[in-house]
């Protein structure tokens, strides 16, 4: 097979369809949100007193009426309908983490042969799914099938298009018959309202007016690949596991630093285009592109929005990234670790929280050191990740991300906050009772006149850091890309509650001792930082001293593999902290322990036998049809020697495979826990064992007799 062939396919057999281009007015105006009913849209389409109310539900966090049902489930199937939909689904997100839906159409047999379109309010509110056929960690056995979708009002119904018409979207919850959630967005709603009740009382306490609501807000990177469909389908591996299980490192790959913010391929441009036009029209404010480090890698970035609504935009983008890529033949791979040699991807949440006023709790100011609710709520998020490691490490716990976690262009797996250099000086005074501010960071000169004089921030960045202070929030840098954002959302709202309703009753203490707030406040955080301080670290997160520093002085967590860290998940202080903000029960959290153990056994499972499958049926018989050339091809010394060196590396391929094969077949349990111990400990060793050998013969074997497309090939034919 000769993939040269298929180097000038990929390169040339793409084509962009020319079509009209909005004007930036016109994605302002008339694009942004189109496919979105608002409440400015439903305003028009109800009654005053069933917008007031549904109104209250969405901002307010009122209980939604019921009687308003049928006149709200009318205007959106209008509204729809008038948008060309024909069908409509109940949208939710199983704990797979990826999103599902069933459509119904509005068409409904009137019963004198004729039909109508019909929606009614009872179809708005409830639906029924099989719950049974979605992960449920042992909540619902295989008979107990009913399970319900119950619609999100606080998250905006919107039209997806396909090319031959078009579909309406309720954003729901997912639950089963007995009550438990069956999903992502259920904990996530309940952990904002569990923050809303933790830290409006503590806002009190700084001045805010009776009736203040407080929300996390979230926005999150996306980086992600392309390949060419070309090599993609000629790849079983990347087609059953989203990543490549062999491949030889190219002679070049991101070594030159020339592929980071540099010019972006007019075919990927067109591609980032279209799906910026399809996602300004869901009302996802996407406002960043660019290359990102590896070759072949590319990031999308929104701005900040309420983190469900958030989360709900994040689902919609990688599934428009997906589709859209296939138009230009291309394939939109969302694994954190798809080729190995080159950096990975993540997906890095920007978190802080708000109030519905508009200010942002983690700003800052011009004098921060003075700024006490800043301080108050900066020192709680301190406490609330030194206090729940293990937890932030669970909610990113994933047999693909453990590919990218400690790597080098991933942050560790340890967690450590970096605060920069004038955030930790000031509480570093704090603490030892000096106060006040250092330097400040003031203009930066770059040496020529014709250049302006820039403001330098306070501190530096820090890539290094899996969870950083970046001016106004908190970036969490250790998600992975084909991951959810909501359980990692979930986490931080709830253990930031349980920080500030922790030091807002110690507060509140001081002042009814009579300390003035700023004493008190001054107390607290000075307190607090010097039990927590330990989590601060702005250093190198990769070096090895780090490494050292953290687990034998600091004290804090390492927990490696995912393995390692689900473990944690049923600890009595997790079922005991996500018990008592009433976002998770005892019940619901060790059936998401199991069903993660259950999907890192199979996710590794799957691989393990796709790259037995490859190496035997693809890879070997390469091996021995270029040994066959060889030996027709006479006795010189090249080719004794290259016959040799072909000779050891597929004995040692064989070798490998006969392991790999024998720990297939065992499966090391009747538990996903041993099954989950067994691929980690046996499975994975055991290819790489497969995958050091296969790579080896690729650099032996000749090109055309090589059966799979080469990472030279797929990372840089765009």
């Amino acid at each position: 097979m000769n993939h040269d062939f298929d180097v000038l396919t990929a390169a040339r057999s793409w084509r962009v369809e020319r079509g009209e281009v909005p004007t930036p007015a016109e994605v302002v105006s008339e694009l942004f949100a189109r496919d979105v009913l608002t409440l400015e849209q439903l305003k028009a389409r109800l009654s005053k007193p069933a917008y007031k109310s549904l109104r209250a539900t969405v901002e307010r966090g009122e209980r939604l009426d019921p009687g308003i049902a049928d006149t709200v489930a009318l205007a959106m199937k209008t509204w729809a309908m008038e948008r060309g939909a024909t069908h409509y689904t109940h949208w939710f997100q199983p704990l797979t983490g990826s999103t599902a839906e069933k459509h119904d159409a509005f068409v409904s047999p009137n019963g004198d042969g004729l039909a109508i379109a019909a929606f009614s309010g009872k179809e708005l509110i409830q639906a029924e799914p099989d719950a049974s056929s979605f992960p449920s960690g042992g909540l619902r056995a295989t008979f107990e099938a009913r399970g319900y979708t119950a619609w999100d009002p606080s998250s905006p119904a919107f039209i997806i298009r396909h090319s031959n018409g078009a579909t309406l979207c309720i954003p729901t919850a997912f639950a089963s018959w007995t009550g438990e959630a069956l999903d992502l967005k259920t904990p996530l709603l309940r952990s904002a309202e569990a923050l809303n009740k933790a830290v409006a009382p503590a806002l009190h306490l700084f001045g805010a007016s009776e009736g203040t609501r407080v929300g996390s807000t979230v926005g999150a990177e996306q980086e992600y690949f392309l390949v060419a469909e070309e090599y993609y389908f000629r790849r079983p591996d990347l087609v059953m596991t989203g990543r490549t299980l062999f491949g030889a490192r190219p002679p070049r790959g991101q070594e030159l630093e020339d592929h980071y913010f540099g010019a972006i391929p007019d075919r990927v441009l067109s591609f980032m285009t279209d799906a910026e036009l399809q996602l300004y029209a869901l009302g996802i404010p996407v406002k960043t592109r660019h290359n990102e480090v590896a070759p072949g890698q590319f990031e999308i970035a929104p701005i900040f929005e309420q983190s469900n609504v958030a989360a709900d935009h994040q689902q919609l983008l990688m599934q428009v990234l997906s589709n859209t890529a296939r138009k230009y033949g291309l394939v939109c791979l969302m694994h954190e670790k798809p080729f190995a040699g080159v950096n990975g991807s993540g997906k890095h949440c920007n978190w802080s929280m708000g109030t519905d006023a508009g200010e942002n709790l983690l700003e800052p100011g011009d004098t921060p050191h003075e700024n006490l609710q800043f301080l108050f709520f900066c020192t709680a998020v301190l406490k609330a990740v030194d206090e729940h490691q293990d937890l932030l490490r669970i909610s990113v716990a994933g047999a693909s991300n453990d590919h990218r976690l400690g790597a080098n262009e991933a942050p560790p797996a340890i967690l450590s906050i970096f605060l920069g250099s004038e955030l930790t000086d000031i509480l570093d005074r704090i603490e030892s009772g000096e106060g006040g501010r250092g330097p400040e960071a003031g203009l930066l000169g770059l040496g020529s006149s014709v250049l302006p004089r820039i403001p330098r921030h306070a501190g530096d960045r820090n890539r290094t850091s899996p969870f950083a202070f970046t001016g106004n929030k908190f970036e969490f840098r250790a998600v992975g890309s084909s991951q959810s954002i909501s359980f990692p959302v979930t986490v931080l709202n709830t253990i930031v509650a349980d920080a500030v309703q922790t030091l807002t009753a110690e507060l509140q203490a001081r002042l009814t001792r009579g300390l003035e707030l700023d004493e008190a406040v001054g107390e607290l955080v000075r307190e607090t930082y010097a039990a927590h301080k330990r989590i601060v670290f702005n250093g190198d997160g990769y070096s090895e001293e780090w490494h050292r520093e953290a687990e034998e002085e600091r004290g804090l967590l390492n927990l490696r593999t995912s393995v390692d860290a689900i473990e944690h998940l049923g600890d009595e202080k997790n079922v005991r902290l996500f018990g008592g903000f009433g976002v998770l029960t005892e019940r619901e959290l060790a059936a998401r322990q199991e069903i993660l153990f259950d999907i890192y056994f199979k996710t590794v499972n799957i691989e393990g036998e796709t790259t037995e499958s490859v190496a035997q049926t693809m890879i070997l018989p390469a091996a021995v049809a270029y040994l066959g050339d060889l030996a027709r091809a006479g006795g010189s010394r090249a080719v004794r020697e290259t016959t040799a060196e072909v000779e050891a590396a597929a004995d040692e391929l064989y070798d490998a495979l006969g392991t790999l094969r024998e720990q297939n077949r065992a499966l090391g349990g009747d538990t996903v826990h041993e099954k989950a111990y067994h691929m980690r400990d046996q499975i994975l060793p055991a290819m790489a064992g497969v995958r050091q050998a296969a790579d080896r013969l690729e650099k032996l074997v000749a090109d055309a007799h090589w059966p799979l497309p080469t990472y030279r090939q797929m990372l840089f034919v765009k």
